[in-house]
């Protein structure tokens, strides 16, 4: 007996490769944020090392009660003094590779919850 619908209502990552991700079908080459809820942000960080606090307060703000960080093509995670924002609000956060992340991202939203993918889109040299 199958227990899940065969579609999500919101946006769904299809595809994922080096430096890129598919979102409802369309490629995307550079870091973004997507939410079940709709939201769709350019992210301003080529890499990791362009992090910082500012953007966790950014994703503190749109009201997720979970975020997924996708750090690129490793496993890295941020300093804890910028995930203040989110714990203030009580949002969680979990960390992965952003292959991982869009995989744990779609699985979430599948299941109805409201959750963000902060994905970093490392462009390969």
């Amino acid at each position: 007996m199958k227990l899940q619908p065969d579609r999500i209502d919101g946006q769904t990552i299809n595809a994922s490769g080096p430096g890129w991700v598919a979102i409802n079908g369309e490629r995307v080459r550079h870091s973004v944020v997507i939410g079940s809820r709709g939201q769709r942000l350019d992210w301003e960080c080529g890499s990791f090392a362009d992090l910082g606090p500012a953007h966790f307060e950014r994703l503190a703000t749109l009201e997720a009660e979970l975020v997924i960080f996708g750090s690129g093509p490793r496993l890295r995670f941020p300093p804890p003094a910028w995930l203040q924002p989110l714990m203030a609000r009580r949002i969680g956060l979990e960390t992965m590779d952003t292959a991982a992340a869009c995989r744990t991202y779609n699985i979430l939203a599948s299941e109805g919850r409201n959750v963000l993918a902060a994905l970093i889109l490392e462009q390969p040299a």
